[in-house]
């Protein structure tokens, strides 16, 4: 049964947040954004939140959520948005999106030309996608890359393309795993909140986070 140390909380734009210094305090370290979707979508509180957030002493990150959109249109728009500097963490989201998915090949794509582009690798969040994708081969390219799991309950397990999770999304609800709320993060209209469990030293963290 995996240990919970909640760390960092990602969040979009129908996340409420009130004060992000109040969210350090309490301890969290590391805020990941979504900046944007497919060929042309944009976040509207990306780049508003990014200041406050690193004002707080926050770690700050830019996902991408991956859609069926040629990826070099995809890999445009995300960095053209997310304007990420060498401090920024950079992911692809790759999960289900009903009748626009990211195929497992453009997932591929999308990762080597962010890496081409900015030297250096993203991160890639999944959860039963990647598993179903790569059944039970090892795959060397994904592998080599830090992954951001998402699984929903206390014995995460990872595709065997990898030894162990980089971090582990253990919720996004109310009724999910505990701790699920942050002072000064008050998620979506429902409560809602997508945290995420970091095994090790705060020190780590930042020297593992753009990396």
């Amino acid at each position: 049964m995996a240990a919970i140390n909640l760390r960092v909380v990602d969040l979009y734009h129908h996340d409420r947040v009130t004060s992000f210094q109040k969210a350090a305090d309490a301890g969290v370290w590391g805020i990941i954004h979504k900046a944007s979707t497919g060929a042309t979508g944009r976040d509207t509180k990306y780049r508003s939140r990014r200041g406050p957030a690193l004002a707080a002493g926050l770690l700050w990150g830019a996902y991408h959520w991956g859609t069926a959109a040629p990826v070099p249109k995809q890999v445009d728009n995300f960095l053209d948005h997310a304007e990420p500097d060498d401090q920024t963490l950079v992911a692809l989201d790759y999960e289900t999106t009903r009748g626009n998915q990211m195929t497992l090949a453009q997932a591929r794509e999308f990762m080597a030309v962010i890496a081409d582009r900015l030297g250096r690798k993203p991160i890639l969040y999944s959860g039963h996608l990647i598993k179903e994708g790569l059944g039970s081969r090892t795959d060397a390219f994904f592998g080599s890359h830090r992954l951001w799991l998402a699984h929903y309950n206390r014995n995460p397990t990872v595709q065997r393309s990898w030894a162990a999770y980089w971090i582990w999304q253990y919720t996004d609800k109310r009724s999910g795993l505990n701790p699920n709320e942050v002072p000064g993060i008050p998620g979506n209209s429902r409560g809602d909140l997508d945290c995420n469990s970091y095994p090790g030293t705060r020190a780590q963290l930042r020297a593992e986070w753009a990396s």
